[in-house]
């Protein structure tokens, strides 16, 4: 495993679900893991982008830090990539990464990322049309498979609330014996 890959996925772990951010120091984590902290700054700009679904906050001087927020968390995870990461047209290496970054988050299967790849490949959307036509019908495509999940996934939120066990017709007798 490439030093780039063990710093990531050590600062993958300290995010967990309940922690989704988490502040470092740029020069004991390079301590850490004997490197320059021109390394560290390499899989913070390459690793941890805003596309990857973090947002790095930092402060230099003796007291600095480095702290990375996941953004994208709690309820409004479909919202905020509705409303926010696609807009009006998404490139398909984008589309693919939203869609890694959903499965990696476990909102969705792998087999519904596979449809949705598919769905937003350049070889669906091998028509004559203009690049930038093609990145607006993505968007649009990627809105409306995520609006079906948002809402898939209210109506299962709803129906394990509501939810309560069906009397049990075999101990509870009806007023009459047959």
């Amino acid at each position: 495993m490439r030093l780039s890959d063990t710093i990531e996925s050590f600062i993958k772990t300290m995010l967990t679900q309940e922690e989704p951010e988490v502040e470092l120091k740029r020069n004991e984590l390079a301590e850490y893991f004997g490197c320059a902290p021109s390394q560290i700054n390499y899989v913070l700009a390459t690793r941890f982008t805003i596309d990857d679904g973090y947002v790095i906050e930092s402060r230099r001087g003796g007291g600095g830090y480095i702290r990375i927020v996941r953004v994208i968390q709690s309820g409004s995870k479909f919202r905020y990539l509705i409303s926010e990461r696609i807009g009006d047209a998404i490139g398909e290496v984008e589309a693919v990464k939203i869609i890694g970054q959903l499965q990696a988050e476990k909102l969705i299967t792998a087999c519904e990322g596979d449809i949705m790849r598919s769905a937003v490949s350049s070889q669906a959307l091998s028509v004559p049309l203009p690049d930038a036509m093609k990145d607006a019908l993505r968007a649009k495509i990627m809105k409306a498979m995520l609006t079906s999940m948002a809402r898939k996934n209210r109506e299962c939120q709803s129906a394990k609330t509501e939810a309560k066990p069906k009397p049990n017709p075999y101990t509870e007798r009806e007023a009459y014996d047959l």
